[in-house]
């Protein structure tokens, strides 16, 4: 194929630049043994495997007390921020597309959607969304290793994550006591700001856990809890603005949103980790801080401590500002990811109970 001088500067600089990403290597998780998980070698469940357990499920419950809900889940919707190319796409395939039928004139809509599907909106990290390329090559939950584990189709084509799709979690679900970490008015601001370097405010570190559980005047996670983190920062396309603002403010809140992020530092991470939480999550894409970690030189460092490595999953963009708004720290949190064979993640509306 020919290409311009131009077009061909960018492809070399486009295959150097991806060679040198991929030179990168990790061993840690031959190093320290992060297979097989605590779940035993053929588990593809993780974390979730606390909802089978009936104790958990009664202890969730048993924090329900105004006998109220409130979903969680925020808004899908074409101009919604996304990270990189990411997008969500929908079409009415008809207006209608058929009818009217019988006496009665029935019609129906249909929709089409084009997006990744687990990885956009609310979204949750399945079993295969995170690895960590080693000298041995990716590794995936549960020592899992690309490309042998994935589900192949005709010409070898990957068509699934195999072991590590995301109906495995879907399976079981998550049932659990859930608490909200309000860091924001922890800081005294509506919004953390996005971190760009080791201790700034924007990070939330294991002692701020601690001192924003002490404030709020709940108890500690426990095995099985699920954990949340409202930073505001969530807030710049929040549920309650989203479909009010014009595409010019919608255009701002994506690129405000996209620069970066405050949340988890990887000393929070293990400290939930100790105490064998079944789900992190929050009100960001990632619900690490970034692009400044706790640690330099680390990218979105617990991703890959908490979900590669302990396989306790991860859900993000959640709306909880009611939830704060209303001082509701603990609650009992009701979800499951589709059960979309093959996937990375999902798409989902959580339910809290309060």
């Amino acid at each position: 194929m020919k290409t311009s001088s131009n077009v061909g500067t960018a492809l070399t600089s486009f295959f150097v630049c991806a060679s040198a990403a991929l030179a990168q290597v990790s061993d840690k998780p031959f190093q320290e043994n992060w297979a097989p998980s605590k779940w035993g070698k053929d588990d593809s469940a993780g974390s979730s495997n606390h909802t089978r357990s009936p104790e958990n499920v009664k202890r969730a419950l048993s924090v329900v007390k105004q006998f109220k809900s409130v979903t969680l889940g925020k808004y899908y919707h074409r101009d919604i921020p996304a990270v990189g190319t990411r997008r969500w796409n929908m079409t009415l395939t008809g207006t209608p597309n058929a009818g009217p039928f019988g006496e009665n004139a029935m019609v129906y809509h249909d929709e089409y959607v084009a997006t990744e599907i687990g990885q956009i909106g609310t979204q949750f990290d399945g079993p295969g969304h995170i690895g960590v390329n080693t000298s041995k090559g990716m590794f995936l939950y549960n020592g899992r290793m690309y490309p042998e584990s994935y589900e192949r189709g005709p010409a070898g084509r990957a068509e699934g994550m195999g072991p590590n799709g995301v109906e495995f979690v879907g399976e079981n679900g998550f049932v659990c006591r859930a608490i909200v970490l309000d860091a924001a008015s922890y800081r005294g601001v509506d919004r953390l700001p996005i971190p760009r370097k080791p201790g700034d405010i924007g990070i939330v570190t294991a002692d701020d856990v601690k001192a924003i559980i002490k404030k709020q005047g709940i108890g500690e996670p426990q095995p099985g809890d699920c954990v949340f983190l409202h930073t505001g920062h969530g807030d710049i396309w929040g549920n309650s603005v989203y479909k009010k603002m014009k595409p010019e403010e919608r255009a701002k809140a994506a690129a405000d949103f996209g620069a970066g992020e405050p949340g988890f530092g990887i000393s929070a991470c293990e400290y939930m980790a100790s105490k064998d939480i079944a789900l992190m999550g929050g009100d960001t894409s990632a619900n690490d801080a970034q692009p400044s970690g706790e640690k330099a030189g680390y990218a979105v460092h617990c991703h890959t401590e908490m979900q590669t490595r302990r396989g306790i999953w991860n859900i993000e963009n959640l709306d909880l500002t009611p939830l704060v708004k209303a001082k509701i720290y603990e609650f009992a949190f009701i979800w499951a990811p589709l059960k979309i064979i093959g996937a990375t993640g999902s798409p989902g509306n959580p339910i809290a109970l309060y």
